[in-house]
């Protein structure tokens, strides 16, 4: 990945995070792309929308590994892949 802003930080890596029924879109899962260095997380303009949370696995990039939620994540966060 290009890093084209001094000030930006090198992303090493990318998550995406699958929520159910947030409040921008509360009826539908939405999947969500952040890019991560360190202790930063930047939110991508990357999504994808589906009715059901079978359809929303459809869209997660081949290769990735599924976590389960943490207890003190937001309650709509369904899972996130890595």
């Amino acid at each position: 990945m290009e890093n084209d802003s001094p000030n930006r930080p090198r992303m090493e890596l990318s998550q995406w995070v699958i929520y159910a029924h947030p409040r921008d879109y509360p009826d539908k899962y939405v999947m969500r792309r952040w890019d991560i260095s360190g202790s930063v997380m930047i939110a991508t303009d990357e999504t994808a929308f589906a009715d059901t949370l079978a359809e929303i696995r459809e869209c997660v990039p081949q290769g990735l590994f599924r976590l389960e939620r943490f207890e003190n994540d937001d309650p709509c966060i369904v899972e996130v892949w890595l």
